[in-house]
């Protein structure tokens, strides 16, 4: 892996929950534990009223890998 681009988080919460970027802080932290410089990268998250199968989080990362 060259390098983490993005991470896009959505978040099923309820309509007066504002706080949906601290819920991934610990996830996007990790990545750059582990890949330090490599692992820093652009984000967004999102709030969504529902998530498939109720599931409280869905990620989506690109990733840029060597050829």
């Amino acid at each position: 892996m060259k390098r983490i681009v993005k991470a896009l988080a959505f978040v099923n919460s309820e309509p007066s929950f504002v706080e949906q970027p601290k819920v991934i802080n610990g996830f996007l932290e990790v990545l750059v534990a582990v890949f330090g410089a490599r692992g820093i990268h652009a984000r967004a998250t999102i709030g969504v009223a529902t998530l498939l199968r109720a599931q409280a989080i869905e990620l989506e990362v690109i990733v840029e890998v060597y050829d």
